[in-house]
């Protein structure tokens, strides 16, 4: 355990890597096009690798502010991806954006702008699976990992500077 937290952020990063890689992958070389909601999950990935950058290129040392602003992207990540998997499930509703729904429509003005404002791609959609799991709930499950293991660092880092003083 000691020595996946002395390389917590490589681990981080490099797992950043390769969810965003795939889900590139996927998109551009098997033409996977992704909803709205798969969008929103790759945001904490992008984020993740860019903090990362920034704070090994200006500071060189970990800093326990990369990992709480990680934190707080994984935390953000994981409700996007939880709440992907409850609209595959039809468990919970998603945005009207990603519906594929008409509203009310009042007027052929507002009919034109819903249809044009539609996802090509409904959330409920369930693209592609491995060993029947979705996308959006492997990436549920890669989030939640990495935000346990992330709390852990700092929890670990936190209470062992509290004891050195």
């Amino acid at each position: 355990m000691r020595r996946i937290l002395n390389y917590w952020l490589s681990i981080i990063f490099i797992l950043s890597i390769i969810a965003i890689g795939s889900a590139l992958i996927a998109e551009y070389f098997f033409y996977l096009a992704p909803c709205k909601m798969c969008l929103k999950q790759r945001y904490p990935y992008y984020l993740i690798i860019s903090l990362t950058l920034v704070f090994y290129l200006f500071n060189r040392k970990k800093n326990i502010l990369l990992f709480i602003l990680i934190e707080i992207a994984l935390l953000y990540g994981l409700f996007y991806a939880i709440w992907h998997v409850g609209i595959e499930q039809n468990i919970l509703l998603g945005p009207d954006s990603c519906s594929g729904t008409l509203l009310k429509i009042t007027s052929l003005q507002n009919l034109k702008e819903q249809i044009n404002n539609q996802a090509v791609v409904s959330c409920s959609d369930i693209i592609w699976k491995i060993a029947g799991f979705s996308a959006a709930t492997i990436n549920s499950l890669l989030l939640l990992f990495l935000l346990i293991f992330n709390s852990i660092f700092i929890i670990s880092n936190y209470h062992g500077s509290k004891k050195n003083t």
